[in-house]
């Protein structure tokens, strides 16, 4: 017996999993005939979003931040709300949460203009372009070598490919940065990721992958503003004692005088 199917006959005998793997399926090619040719037009943005951290500019932040704004509506309201509630109520869920990722982006990138994307020589840029490049490339690659074919294809604008892509531009932010972007793109890591068991979608770990990337980014971020507060109380420190050595100085020159 495979894999998957031992796993969806165990989830389905505890109630757990509402659907089958090949409702599932259907899902995917319902909506990708549906919402045809909008699959090409997600791609171009995410390539722009793309171009905006190799080559910045004054704007890339605000740029970039309502693209992934974007994504994560279409996400929420055109994939879980008018496709996935079908065959899973927990779907109206997974919608709400979505446009709340949204929400964030939009808040944080676009209004408070927090989100600053750059593309510098580390190993944080390195796990980015390799989630970036798995996201876009070898994650369709994959799935048509393991025989999911279009329009069954799970194309970038569905949920793990764009939980994968965010994750992995988010690794191009510059510090210090909100966390609170990468909260729904995590959690959605670790939910999305039990399809690779669940559904035999071995291109899934990859949402494993991104998820450890993720919470690696935010406690990061935090060590990051810990130590630039730090710094920052050395330099007033600094700036405190050549202060009063400058007026001590001048004092003592006044007395001379």
């Amino acid at each position: 017996m495979p894999i998957a199917t031992y796993f969806n006959d165990c989830y389905a005998i505890l109630g757990v999993l509402p659907f089958t793997v090949e409702q599932f399926y259907g899902v995917s090619r319902e909506y990708n005939t549906t919402v045809w040719p909008a699959q090409i037009f997600l791609l171009v943005l995410a390539v722009v979003a793309v171009a905006l951290v190799v080559f910045p500019r004054r704007w890339s932040g605000l740029g970039v931040s309502s693209i992934l704004a974007f994504l994560w509506a279409w996400l929420g309201l055109v994939y879980h709300l008018s496709f996935f509630t079908v065959i899973s109520a927990p779907a109206y869920g997974f919608a709400a949460v979505s446009v709340m990722g949204s929400l964030i982006f939009l808040w944080q990138g676009v209004v408070r203009r927090r989100l600053e994307f750059r593309l510098t020589t580390n190993a944080r840029t390195a796990v980015g372009v390799l989630l970036i490049v798995f996201a876009l490339v070898v994650y369709p690659a994959w799935s048509i070598d393991a025989g999911h074919y279009y329009p069954n294809l799970v194309t970038f604008g569905l949920p793990c490919p764009t939980t994968i892509f965010t994750i992995g531009l988010f690794a191009f932010t510059v510090r210090p940065y909100p966390r609170s972007p990468l909260v729904v793109p995590v959690l959605w890591s670790l939910i999305g990721g039990q399809a690779a068991f669940l559904f035999g979608v071995p291109q899934d770990l990859g949402l494993l992958v991104a998820g450890v990337v993720g919470i690696v980014l935010i406690a990061r971020s935090k060590v990051k503003k810990i130590a630039n507060s730090e710094m920052n109380r050395d330099y007033i420190a600094v700036q405190n004692a050549r202060f009063k050595l400058k007026n001590l100085m001048n004092l003592n020159l006044r007395e001379c005088l």
